[in-house]
């Protein structure tokens, strides 16, 4: 019996092939899917890989999120996070409508420490609470930002943006979450911070990732890194100079370039051995640490999953690293583990991932799929494999 919807992955490719009068191997052909893989796959008898649902939505020509079912409306109904996005769209709509009449913002200092506290509270797992909080911040940091005589809250402003995306993302509104990164690059401009600004490319980068556009992504990227070379040197021009290239080095392995994901791991590995753990710049929990657990993505990503899964075992998290990175990290393991039929160890960390983050791990898509990869796997599992899917479902 399945604890997931029986509408998984699987069942959405076979729909929206069949809506476009495509035969599985017409479509294998069309994407380069292997076609045993692809009827795996639409049986739910295997797990889909981001590479293959990459693949299998640019040649259906539609967003990925249409293959993945996000964001997961049911499941947002339920926990009352629904009715939280709507006030978050609007108040990125007002972006340049000049400052509201009807607003008096605080102080700076006290907008600033509310917009460092999203940041921090999203990173816990909080995104409930900050999803909550955040349309009011927005407004009124906007109405500050445009009666302001200094750059400070501008980069207030680009930081409340940058929540936002934090949020979307996390919640499946891919479409809300590169609106943010728009308005974050706006504000990042006005507050005339390259830094910040290649930070919004690096973040822009990671929604192409996600969508299966390799290339742009690592465009993207690109720009980002150029735009650091106008910042000041120093540790924290470094920490987002090697943040850029763990994103590319993710891209890059989700495309089968192995050689070009190899040399931006180098060249993050170098960064790192010089900034040491810098967990708080940012918030990017960019260092060493985070070089090895992005190794393991790219390795999963080559679908080296072995390697991958023996990698990641190894890996001591800091004990500074936030709930979310953590939960992240599990998820990714976990999937590594699911494919080379460490069954038990997968679940683990899936449990890990969900007592870490559990409002992240909910709405994980990676969470989802390996999930469903160990339940098409058939084998004996606790019964809390069984509730840990109606807890995903529910």
């Amino acid at each position: 019996m399945h604890s997931l919807p029986h509408d998984h992955t699987g069942a959405r490719i076979k729909r929206l092939r069949a809506e476009r009068h495509l035969t599985q191997r017409a479509l294998a052909d069309l994407s380069g899917v292997p076609y045993s893989t692809l009827a795996k796959v639409e049986q739910g008898v295997t797990a889909a890989s981001p590479h293959i649902i990459a693949s299998l939505a640019r040649a259906l020509r539609v967003e990925v999120a249409t293959v993945t079912g996000q964001p997961y409306a049911a499941e947002l109904r339920a926990d009352e996070l629904d009715v939280l996005i709507q006030p978050i769209r609007e108040a990125l709509d007002v972006f340049d409508l000049g400052a509201d009449p009807e607003i008096i913002p605080r102080p700076h200092a006290l907008l600033q420490a509310d917009a460092e506290e999203h940041l921090v509270a999203v990173r816990a797992g909080e995104i409930k609470r900050v999803a909550g909080q955040l349309a009011g911040l927005i407004l009124e940091a906007t109405t500050a930002a445009h009666a302001a005589v200094s750059r400070d809250p501008w980069l207030t402003l680009a930081s409340t943006y940058r929540t936002a995306y934090d949020v979307a993302a996390k919640l499946g509104y891919q479409d809300l979450s590169t609106i943010a990164l728009a308005r974050m690059d706006w504000a990042a401009q006005r507050g005339s911070d390259p830094v910040v600004g290649a930070m919004g490319r690096y973040m822009r980068g990671l929604t192409y990732l996600r969508s299966g556009q390799y290339r742009t992504g690592e465009r993207l990227v690109q720009v980002g890194l150029a735009d650091l070379e106008q910042a000041d040197a120093g540790r924290e021009r470094d920490v987002l100079t090697g943040q850029l290239h763990l994103g590319a080095a993710v891209m890059a392995g989700r495309a089968q370039d192995r050689g070009r994901a190899e040399d931006h791991l180098a060249e993050a590995e170098r960064i790192a051995d010089q900034t040491g753990e810098a967990t708080r710049v940012h918030w990017l929990t960019f260092g060493p640490a985070n070089v090895r657990v992005h190794r393991v993505s790219v390795l999963a990503e080559l679908d080296e999953y072995g390697i991958a899964a023996q990698a990641g075992k190894a890996i001591q998290l800091p004990r500074e690293w936030p709930a979310s990175r953590r939960s992240h990290h599990f998820a990714e393991l976990a999937r590594a583990q699911m494919w080379t039929g460490q069954l038990e160890d997968s679940f683990a960390n899936l449990l890990r991932a969900r007592k870490t983050a559990p409002q992240q791990a909910r709405y994980h898509q990676t969470v989802r799929e390996t999930y469903a990869g160990l339940e098409a796997a058939k084998r004996q599992l606790p019964d809390s494999f069984l509730s840990y899917g109606s807890w995903l479902s529910a």
